[in-house]
């Protein structure tokens, strides 16, 4: 998709099997919402052709494409009830007015709502809201159900209490979905698949276990998870492990262009995420790891469930690290100031090229 000089999206390529969760993740900017307009028809794609069920939909307007959609702006009637919300789509595509009533209040239960039909949206929460929108995107049996960032306005407990809704939904009626959001738990949570874009292009499209723990490129791995980057230059690789020296500290990772191998001396920067890492206050207690480094805390964020802490790492110019303790009950919280040691093990680092 082109705008005048601006690619929003090149070269965008994906199928999506039959009653799976897709989310399309990036960044402000990174062409995820043009590619969901593109598929529900609100706007043409420049070059290229959009199949539904092996249907090419190009010349389809988009209220005769099987599509359902929920928005982060809901759109729904405030001076209709939430059943005639539900029931409105029904209505508008001619189907059976005898017909009608049972169908919203079946997908009203299937939303957990069945009791709060005669209420006006204005009488009902932002979560009940959404639901709503969910059962009138639902209630007329799509082929493709999109959503468009529709849990960004609500709070965190709100948002990730809807997001396991939209699975369970999702599940129970076997509708294809693709989602577009820039909240990379929710992703992780909901889907089968992801689509991670950047800059108008696809950069990975994997299940999410694969996403998180298998990034194809530095784009990935620092978009996904907090991860921290260690850049340096090679030493020496072999079939398994890149060896390579940050500062004056010497370090091993798993080379992540397996079509191409490294050099001596070329640069790169290794990736470890913080929950990888452990922090103690004497080098013994990591024994069991492959590489430890000395440093300082700089910070201390606790987050309740965790310790979060930021390292200065001295021999590797200075570079700062994030480090989680998942247990902060049972281990001892450093101050800023204090003197600790960090560790992780060669297969959690990552190496790409620089």
């Amino acid at each position: 998709m082109v705008f005048g000089d601006y690619r929003a999206v090149d070269d965008a390529s994906f199928d999506l099997q039959e009653g799976k969760f897709l989310t399309i993740l990036g960044p402000s900017g990174s062409g995820k919402t043009t590619l969901l307009r593109m598929i529900a028809g609100f706007q043409a794609p420049t070059s290229g052709e959009i199949a539904i069920n092996g249907i090419p939909v190009g010349h389809v307007p988009p209220n005769k494409r099987s599509i359902g959609m929920v928005f982060q702006k809901l759109a729904l009637f405030p001076h209709m009830t939430a059943a005639q919300n539900v029931a409105f789509p029904l209505k508008m595509r001619r189907f059976d007015a005898r017909t009608i009533p049972a169908r919203v209040a079946k997908y009203l239960d299937l939303v957990k709502l069945g009791g709060f039909a005669n209420r006006r949206i204005h009488e009902l929460s932002g979560g009940q809201q959404q639901r709503i929108a969910i059962a009138r995107a639902l209630v007329f049996e799509p082929d493709l159900l999109l959503l468009d960032e529709p849990l960004a306005a609500l709070d965190r407990k709100l948002r990730e209490e809807m997001q396991l809704e939209f699975r369970r939904i999702q599940r129970e009626l076997g509708v294809t979905t693709i989602n577009v959001t820039h909240d990379q738990r929710e992703a992780l949570v909901v889907s089968d698949e992801i689509i991670v874009m950047d800059k108008g292009r696809i950069q990975q499209n994997a299940k999410p276990s694969a996403t998180y723990r298998q990034p194809s490129n530095s784009f990935v791995a620092g978009f996904i998870g907090v991860t921290n980057f260690l850049s340096g230059s090679v030493t020496d690789v072999t079939d398994s492990e890149v060896a390579f020296i940050a500062g004056t500290q010497p370090l091993c990772g798993r080379w992540v262009a397996t079509d191409v191998r490294p050099s001596a001396g070329q640069s790169v920067k290794g990736a470890v995420r913080a929950e990888q890492i452990r922090v103690a206050a004497t080098p013994d207690r990591l024994d069991d790891l492959q590489t430890t480094v000395a440093g300082s805390v700089m910070d201390v964020i606790f987050e309740g469930e965790r310790v979060v802490y930021e390292v200065r790492l001295a021999s590797l110019q200075d570079a700062t690290i994030r480090v989680f303790d998942h247990d902060p009950s049972q281990h001892a919280e450093f101050e800023a100031g204090a003197r600790v040691f960090v560790g992780w093990n060669a297969r959690d680092v990552l190496v790409f090229a620089e």
